[in-house]
């Protein structure tokens, strides 16, 4: 396995780091929810200092990450819910094509 650079863009600033070819695009996406958790972060225009705006945007991701883990922050009956409402809308619109 390869350490590969790889061109991610945070802040508006750009970054070459080395990343594992088979954590490409986990990486990818890593830096893009937190470059979008920055952007909402600047959007309130509470915080205008760069390093305070990083520091709460990783303090948010890493409580979303704990709720996650400690499943208060995930409802697999919602979840169960709105899979079902899918197959079924799914199920109809073959339905109607097929016919």
């Amino acid at each position: 396995m390869t350490n590969d650079p790889l061109n991610i863009s945070i802040m508006g600033r750009d970054f070459c780091i080395a990343c594992p070819d088979d954590e490409r695009e986990e990486i990818l996406l890593a830096a893009t929810y937190l470059d979008k958790k920055i952007q909402e972060i600047k959007a309130e225009g509470k915080i205008v200092d760069s390093d305070r705006i990083a520091l709460i945007a990783a303090l948010r991701i890493t409580h979303e990450l704990l709720m996650l883990r400690d499943g208060t922050g995930f409802d697999i009956n919602e979840f169960r819910r709105r899979i079902a409402a899918l197959r079924k809308k799914i199920d109809g619109a073959i339905a109607r094509k097929e016919n």
